[in-house]
Order: C-alpha cells, then structure tokens, then sequence
C-alpha cells in the first residue's frame, strides 16, 4: 500500500471551524442591524418614518406607523420606548434619538388619512369575539375586520380603549387622541357590546364563535398586607383601581398628605395624578435601589420635576392607625445584598422604622391576571400562577378555538407588546379558519434597494446632525397641576421635530459588500470612523472576533463575513458599531461596497395571500 493510500482526502481532513460567508438574503440579518426597529415588538420601520418626518411627509409617516403599532397618537405619548435604548445614536454620545415623541409628530401634524384606510371586505361567515377592547384586541380586531371577519368586541366599560383609557391619564393621553385611534377601529364595521362583564367564557364559545379572542389585561392590583391593612378603611386605595375611578370621575380628590408604594409607571401616574387632585406632599416609597426602579427614567423625571419626593430602600412595616384614622405609616431601611448568583436580598440596616405622615395610601406594587370567569373544564389549561398554557408563536391555548394576547397572555407588559400579540393572534386566527397550519407563520415583507444617484451620491441625507437630543416642552407647572386633563408635554414643533429627526444615523441603510468588485485596497479600512471593517484570515467566530482592529465583543449581534478573496483573505464587519455613514461606499474605487435600503415589514393577516 502506497503512502498516498494513507494520506487523508481533502474531505475526509478536519476542517477548520470557518464562519460562513454571510447570508444576507435572510430578512432577519439587516433586521437586527436596525437596532430601534428590532428591538420594538411590533417591529415598526423606525428609521423609514424619521426620515419622511424630516421631509415632513407626516401623512406618510403616521400610516407607517399605523400599519405596524396601530396607536402612533397614543404610542407617541405613552410607549414604554424599548426602541430608544437600542438606538445606535446612544452608542456615539449619551442620548438615542427621541423616537417615540417623533412618533407624536407623525400623529400631530398627519393630514386627512380616512381614504389610506384599508377597504372592508364582504362578510366570510365566519365571526370572532374579542373580549376586552384593549390594545391587543383592538389589534386583532383592526386586522380581520377587513378580511371580511364579522368581529365583535366585549367590555366591562362603556368605550374602548382598555388600560389605555381607564389607567394612563389625561395628562399624559388626552381623551380625544385616544377616542380618535379606537373609534378609527371600531368604525370597521366592529360590533361592540360595551357595559358587558363576561363572567362565563363557557357562555361566549356557546354563541358559536369561530375564534374566541381573551384581551383582558392584567386586571387586579395587588394588595399590601401587613399590620393595621383591615383598619385603613377609605384611605387605602389600589393604585390601578383608584386611577379608573379617576378617568371615569367617580374620583375627584385626595387627601393632603399621600404615600404611594411602589416604583413602576403606574406609581408614577398615581403620584402625578395626586398632585393634581389635592396632593401637597406626596411621597413615592419603593423597596428597592433607585437604580433597580421599573419606572422608565422620563416619568421618573417627571414625576420630580412636580415636586414629588421619591424614598428608596424603604420596606413596609405598618400602618399606624390612632382614634380609628390613618395618620401615617412605618418604614424599615434597608439596603440590597446580593449573593455569589447576583440574587439581590433587602437586608435591614437596623436603624429604627421611620414614621411619615399620610392621610392616603396608593399601592402600585404590581398587577395580576384574574381569570375567575374561566371555568377550567372546557380544555383550558392553566399553569404557573395559575395562567393560561398559551403557545409564545401562535398565542393560541390549549383550547382550539381561544387564543390570548397582550398582559393576559404572559403577564404585565406594555401597549406595544399588546399590539404585537394582537397581530400574531390574528394571524393564527385566520390560519385557523383558512385551514392552515398554524406554526406556518408568513414571511414579513422585506426589500433591500441601492441608494446609488451617482457614484458617491446617494438618495438618501447621509450628512447627519452632531446636535445632542433635543428636549420636549413642557407645560407652565402650576397650570399643569392645577388642571388634570391639561396635557404636560406640548411635543416638538416642525423645526424641533425637523432638528430631531436629523440625528438619525438612518441604520436601514445597509452597507452590502460585492466580493467580486473588491480589490482588497483597503481603502475602506482606511476610512473607516469606528474600524468595524477588517480584511483578515477567517477562523472560529470567538477568536477572530477578539483579533479584529476593534474586538467585536457583542456576541448578540452577528459579523457581516464575505467570501474569500484573491489573498484567501475575508472581509469581516462588525455590524455591532458601524454607524452607516455610508464612507466606505464614497471611498471604494469599483464600488465593491454599496448603500441599500432595507425595508422590513412584518407580516400581518391581511400582508398574506392564504390559499386553501
């Protein structure tokens, strides 16, 4: 037997574990490089509607947004801003883009929308209850009501809107923005039945719904118990309870003195409102870290910026009740602890309980789902904390014909995240009633378009703005406090909103690279601002990812590698910081490197032809 015989093949040697050439035809790759529209739920095209504000194309942006999050007046207003954090802008200097008060805009200066409205289609035959007219069945409702679904919409209130109407207030959401996005809805041909508390869901399958839709939030808050809590009486108030008494005005007043427990937003709305309602010193008491508060840092802001004294590390002892009355309540300090996991544990520093004086008591330390109006022997399963099994893709349970979305699905979240479920649900429903599997979720609607004009011209405005964040006005403060439905912030005028706008990086324009055209001159590596391209020898993704000219460590975000070139080199970019300036396309001398425009639409049931 020959040498030869025993020299392994070119396919049978191990190969070394080389990255992939990049995919870039997979719709999620450029996806998750624009990093604020990845990262909203709904996956709203953020930096599509920045840029037709700053062309003040605001009809134009407003139905982007309504296409994608359905509620861009409220949104604009309210959203939790998951976008903001992710902004590519906040890795260059401190503040992201203000993207959701740019969404305002959009809502605030649109024009006339009416005949951009979906057309209704003639009856199916086939009929959907929603129960809950909240912002995930308002969603679904929007999405089949065209289709030619017969939809009808259950409430315990007397309108639409859910915890958009009866828990954010006024000051924050007036009621005409709000009345204006739910009745556009509604006015689908939706049949409503408002004042109806469902108290059987057994009742609602046995009207022959096709598909039976649960939107009912997270409805109870949860209560406080330690000593003196059954001697309160009147003057203890569960924060998301007492906020609907005030939106709807069975509620007009408070005492002088107010204690709210908690630090989330609805803590927040709780102490702003009181403020408003007859509050001279309230107090937000919260057990934990100022740092570790749930509050989103601007209503934190805002919150302090009216004079509301805000006390962390503080644990409730005891209400201290004398001749009957609440007078105040007692606090342990504490500090947090945390173990060799990370698990934090609040640990009394010793000192004696401090005593603050109130006449009312908020408490906003979480909500809970309620299910009692499920009978739980009609092939619902529930689970953990005692929740519905509900299928995280389908949002369907474990009953064929209902399906969940929004806080009822997995717990307390955002509207935002309510939409999103709204559009996956109604998806699934459609699938359902078309005969189709349900896990064949539809494609989203992707584009991918050079911006060439020229040869180092593009269409788009890549000359951005060094300007830091421009801030929102505000409201005189002793007016705003003095009138509950005057709304704080004014929002930006067209030359702010313009002003703003420009900061935007527009990270949908993605750098594509041809590896034929290049001619490895490294005239892009050259040019480069923040050195995320290197032409290098491939290897396994950790060790070249530490061996780039900037050590690519954001594991979450993928490398753009090309083919091997002529030197048996790759080209390999760190999406992670390339700021889309668009220099490396000016620079290449045989335009290996180009500026396309991805636009990412994510599928809804009616963006899919379904065929039987």
């Amino acid at each position: 037997m020959s040498l030869d015989e025993h020299r392994p093949t070119s396919e049978s040697r191990p190969r070394p574990p080389y990255m992939k050439p990049t995919d870039i035809t997979d719709p999620n790759f450029f996806h998750k490089v624009v990093d604020c529209q990845w990262a909203c739920p709904a996956h709203t095209p953020v930096p599509e509607y920045i840029r037709m504000i700053a062309q003040r194309r605001y009809t134009d942006a407003y139905m982007v947004n309504w296409e994608s999050n359905v509620f861009p007046g409220v949104l604009g207003r309210t959203c939790d801003r998951p976008c903001e954090p992710a902004c590519r802008r906040g890795r260059i200097e401190e503040k992201p883009v203000a993207i959701c008060r740019l969404k305002r805009v959009a809502a605030d200066y649109r024009g006339d929308i009416e005949h951009l409205m979906p057309e209704i289609a003639p009856k199916n035959g086939k009929r959907i209850a929603c129960i809950g007219a909240g912002p995930a069945s308002l969603t679904v409702a929007r999405d089949l009501a065209p289709l030619g679904y017969h939809v009808v919409v259950y409430d315990r209130d007397a309108s639409g809107g859910g915890m958009m109407r009866s828990q954010i207030p006024a000051f924050r959401l007036p009621e005409a923005v709000l009345n204006e996005e739910v009745e556009r809805i509604l006015n689908f041909g939706i049949e409503t039945r408002f004042n109806q508390n469902i108290e059987s869901l057994k009742t609602v399958l046995d009207e022959d719904y096709d598909a039976v839709f649960v939107g009912t939030g997270a409805p109870r808050g949860r209560d406080l118990d330690i000593p003196g809590r059954d001697q309160v009486g009147e003057h203890f108030h569960i924060g998301i309870d007492w906020l609907m008494s005030v939106a709807f005005g069975h509620t007009s007043k408070i005492g002088k003195k107010v204690i709210v427990l908690g630090g989330g937003n609805t803590a927040m709305d709780c102490c702003r409102t009181s403020k408003r309602l007859g509050g001279d010193d309230v107090k937000v008491i919260v057990r934990s870290p100022f740092e570790t508060m749930k509050a989103s840092p601007w209503e934190i802001e805002d919150a302090q910026r009216e004079d509301v004294e805000i006390l962390n590390n503080h644990v409730p002892l005891e209400f201290v009740i004398e001749d009957g009355k609440l007078v105040g309540m007692k606090f342990d300090r504490v500090e947090p602890i945390f173990d060799e996991n990370g698990r934090r544990k609040l640990v009394s520093t010793g000192e004696e309980p401090l005593f603050f004086p109130c006449d009312d008591v908020l408490c906003a330390i979480g909500q809970e789902n309620h299910f009692p109006w499920i009978e739980r022997d009609i092939g619902l399963e529930f689970g953990e904390w005692d929740m519905p099994v509900v299928d995280e893709v389908t949002f369907r349970s474990t009953h064929p014909k209902v399906f969940f979305g929004g806080d009822a699905a997995f717990g307390p979240e955002n509207i935002i995240w309510a939409v999103a479920h709204g559009h996956q649900a109604a998806i699934s429903i459609h699938q359902m009633c078309e005969d189709i599997d349900l896990e064949d979720r539809p494609d989203p609607k992707v584009t991918l378009i050079s911006q060439k004009m020229g040869m180092h011209e593009w269409s788009y405005h890549n000359d951005i703005s060094n300007d830091p964040r421009y801030q929102v006005p505000h409201a005189e403060k002793k007016m705003a406090l003095s009138d509950i439905k005057l709304e704080v912030e004014l929002g930006f005028d067209e030359k702010l909103a313009y002003d703003e706008a420009m900061r935007c990086l527009n990270c949908d324009v993605q750098t594509v690279f041809e590896t034929g055209r290049c001619i490895e001159c490294d005239a892009c590596v050259d040019i480069c601002p923040v050195d995320c391209i290197n032409f290098t020898m491939n290897g396994e993704e950790a060790e070249v990812r530490q061996t780039l000219r900037v050590p690519a460590l954001n594991a979450e975000q993928d490398l753009y590698v090309s083919d091997v070139l002529p030197t048996g080199r790759v080209m390999i970019k760190d999406e992670d910081v390339c700021l889309h300036c668009g220099l490396c396309a000016e620079r290449c001398p045989t335009a290996a490197w180009d500026m396309q425009q991805l636009l990412h639409n994510e599928a809804q049931a009616k963006s899919r032809e379904l065929a039987l």
